[in-house]
């Protein structure tokens, strides 16, 4: 999912954090979206709007009055030529003016006087933040349908530490990316497993596969962008956590068999389903060492060699299929050969509803794919594509594949 087409109206208002305005310009752009700016007169004492005009390559507009606009109603039709306007940064006036439907300059009106969706993207001292009246306008504008992104906690231009500043501007960008997702799977709650697993020979040797997790970490963000709860079991990889996506780091087969059965027995928290869908993509070791050496193997002599004994991995698929209250399971199977046949037989031998095959060595560690979907109707391949784009597809062939008793109303 990326934001191809969408016209976003970015409003920025004067706080310090209007720099990051200017990144979050271009990172939409990059996404795909065109790009308008509209400042608040206070606005321009922090950033100069021709810093946005060459971004973005369009006028920038502060005054109500500007008669750039034919019909001299700025407030009416930048608003029209919008699918969504983002307020980043939105500052507590602005935030306070909003929530009582004060409208005094031209992005105040504008946001008033719109029929696109509104996200706002807070920015002040975390005392600011934190003021019951800040808190209350808050609570107004979720109650008026805006979309609030954020605010973050951390270091802040004053000095302190706390609540209220600014997303940057690349989560930023994955949040306006969900808002506009379809949200297929509303109401889900999803347990993922990604990447490899590592299984020791001793502290400093162990056994692993090429996965880099990048599939399955595609798949945690495109579930969490279609509206579910997304819990991520990872091995040992290095990539960073989806936004809005729980993580739970794992080494061995053994605890990541442990991690999903840990989840899926727990109580649910209040307000929270239990997972409902489960989607194995790790490359799990199918055995171990039997018995790992507590110190490291030494090379006694050039004709050493150790001897290892390996045991049986516990089956994470097929023991969350097997269980009473299983969840809609999706396997994946990297293959080397004969994909059809192996993974149409593993399809069997887990006993799951819906397989993902793909030849392993033409995919780990790249950013595209091309999958192959194996179920009771029989198989259809999606084509070579990023993993992004693949993890969106897939998405939309689980939601399509869910039992009707398993979807929200």
């Amino acid at each position: 999912m990326t934001l191809d087409g969408k016209r976003i109206l970015l409003g920025v208002t004067g706080g310090v954090a209007a720099y990051k305005a200017a990144e979050l310009a271009r990172e939409l752009q990059r996404a795909g979206a065109r790009v308008q700016v509209v400042m608040t007169e206070a606005a321009t004492r922090f950033v100069t709007p021709a810093t946005f005009q060459a971004l973005t390559g369009e006028p920038v507009f502060s005054d109500q009055w500007d008669a750039r606009i034919d019909n001299n109603m700025a407030h009416i039709e930048l608003s029209r030529r919008a699918d969504a306007i983002v307020v980043a940064p939105a500052t507590a006036d602005f935030m306070a003016k909003a929530a009582q439907g004060l409208c005094d300059d031209l992005l105040s009106t504008l946001c008033l006087a719109r029929d696109c969706p509104l996200l706002m993207a807070p920015a002040m001292n975390r005392q600011m933040w934190s003021h019951p009246a800040t808190q209350r306008n808050a609570r107004q504008l979720a109650a008026d349908g805006v979309t609030l992104l954020g605010p973050d906690s951390g270091d802040q231009a004053c000095g302190e530490t706390g609540a209220g500043r600014m997303l940057e501007p690349l989560d930023l960008i994955e949040e306006i990316i969900a808002f506009f997702a379809p949200k297929r799977l509303a109401g889900h709650h999803v347990l993922l497993t990604a990447g490899p697993t590592f299984e020791p020979i001793d502290p400093v040797r162990g056994i692993t596969n090429l996965s880099s997790g990048k599939m399955g970490f595609a798949l945690a963000r495109a579930c969490r962008h279609a509206g579910a709860q997304v819990t991520l079991v990872a091995g040992p990889v290095t990539l960073a956590t989806p936004r809005g996506v729980a993580r739970i780091d794992v080494q061995t087969a053994q605890q990541m068999h442990d991690a999903v059965m840990a989840e899926l027995d727990a109580a649910p928290a209040a307000g929270a389903p239990r997972p409902d869908v489960f989607i194995a993509v790790a490359a799990v070791a199918d055995w171990r060492i039997a018995n790992p050496s507590r110190s490291k193997l030494k090379k006694t002599d050039e004709q050493s060699v150790p001897t290892l004994s390996f045991t049986q991995n516990p089956d994470i698929l097929a023991g969350v299929a097997r269980r009473a209250d299983a969840p809609y399971c999706v396997g994946f199977a990297a293959e080397s050969e004969d994909l059809e046949a192996n993974g149409a037989a593993k399809r069997q031998r887990k006993g799951v509803p819906l397989l993902v095959a793909n030849i392993g060595h033409a995919t780990f560690g790249r950013d595209d794919n091309e999958l192959l979907l194996i179920d009771a109707d029989g198989q259809r391949r999606l084509p070579r594509a990023g993993k992004n784009a693949l993890a969106a597809a897939l998405v939309e062939e689980i939601a399509r594949r869910l039992p009707v008793a398993r979807r929200p109303a």
